[in-house]
């Protein structure tokens, strides 16, 4: 019989100290998206799972939980994602005409981990644009994730760019089912040539060179040059290539510490993308820290399909690698019954201090707040006081 007291695999409490650092770092994160005018939204846990998971392809079913509603009988999921439901809420309760910036920041939960000691409840932070076709509005998310990741204290920062048109040119016209379809994206991923002509083998052979060529783009800015050489000369292809140039000439010229590359093979993720997508990786990390790019089809749903680009990562995974400190500068008072006191820790606490009072017997116990004062009595009047 097991422990009363133990939890899920791969599900965690967050104790204090951690949480505290998770909190201010995602303060921080929000104000980084609002000073850029991304409005606040906080979608439900769980919706009926034709909402949730509507044109999000199979990757995130397999993600998401299920249960039935006791009031309805229905089918909930719970969000394993939450870019559909941000879709949602700009198609259906904002409605707005022009352009509509919104942010959040939830937990999610996944049926299985992304990793061997990875979480099934990431804390996602994210921030998407609607209603810009541009690639203005591409840039102003890569450089707003680019933004939140160094304000976290993540250093070398490496940027992958990559774009869902480039496998949609390279398929063309040939019929494909999903199933076929996910398995080529599984391969690319993986950067499995083996399975790619097995793939191939019963594919057009201008279809099956080209998924053989995309698996081995990667690299720096050549890397272009090279796909206009070996990929399909049409038009999608084309404009991929020169969307994804533009972008990393302007990353590079604001943002010159970031490492630029190109894996143009990168299709994993969600299905939803419809054109340049983007993976940010910290200095010799294997797994991405945030991924993103551009998805105009999402809220086509939902009877809206407009322009779409964002991007999204996990609070507790960034923390966990910076080891983030939250801890917030404190003032340390005794307790007392004497009304001065009393009105002071008001006071104070009225400006935005934390004065943290030590109850009785606990005086000399030690926390986790950073109390670098005190305050102290001299002169009848209460001060504060460097500890």
């Amino acid at each position: 019989m097991s422990s009363a007291w133990l939890l899920p695999e791969h599900i965690a409490d967050v104790l204090p100290h951690e949480a505290r650092r998770i909190e201010e770092l995602r303060r921080i994160m929000l104000d980084a998206a609002r000073t850029c005018g991304y409005e606040l939204v906080m979608p439900p846990l769980l919706e009926y799972i034709e909402s949730l998971l509507s044109g999000t392809g199979h990757e995130l079913d397999l993600k998401t939980f299920k249960l039935v509603d006791q009031l309805s009988g229905r089918t909930l999921g719970v969000r394993a994602d939450t870019t559909p439901q941000v879709a949602r809420i700009d198609a259906h309760l904002l409605n707005r005409a022009g352009l509509t910036r919104l942010c959040y920041c939830g937990p999610v939960l996944h049926t299985r981990p992304a990793g061997l000691h990875g979480s099934r409840e990431p804390l996602q932070f994210g921030a998407e644009t609607y209603g810009h076709a541009g690639l203005e509005a591409d840039l102003e998310v890569l450089e707003l994730a680019i933004d939140c990741l160094s304000l976290a204290g993540i250093q070398g920062l490496v940027l992958d760019l990559s774009d869902a048109r480039l496998l949609r040119g390279v398929l063309g016209s040939a019929a494909i089912s999903a199933s076929v379809l996910e398995a080529v994206q599984s391969a690319l991923a993986a950067k499995d040539r083996a399975e790619l002509e097995a793939i191939g083998a019963e594919l057009p052979p201008a279809v099956r060179d080209g998924l053989l060529a995309l698996v081995d783009l990667y690299g720096d800015s050549g890397v272009l040059d090279l796909a206009r050489q070996r990929l399909p000369a049409v038009p999608m292809i084309e404009a991929a290539l020169a969307d994804l140039a533009w972008l990393a000439r302007h990353i590079g010229a604001v943002h010159p510490a970031v490492t630029v590359g190109f894996d143009l093979g990168d299709m994993s993720g969600h299905a939803y993308y419809s054109g340049a997508r983007f993976a940010i990786y910290g200095r010799g990390g294997i797994d991405a820290l945030a991924r993103g790019g551009r998805y105009d089809d999402v809220g086509a749903v939902f009877g809206r399909k407009r322009p779409a680009a964002g991007f999204s990562l996990d609070l507790k995974t960034v923390v966990g690698l910076v080891g983030f400190d939250g801890r917030r500068s404190a003032i340390r008072a005794p307790w007392s019954e004497d009304p001065g006191l009393r009105a002071e820790v008001r006071r104070l606490r009225g400006e935005g201090h934390a004065v943290v009072c030590a109850l009785p017997g606990h005086e000399h116990e030690a926390d986790e707040f950073d109390c670098d004062r005190e305050l102290v009595a001299e002169h009848g009047q209460w001060q504060v006081r460097l500890r």
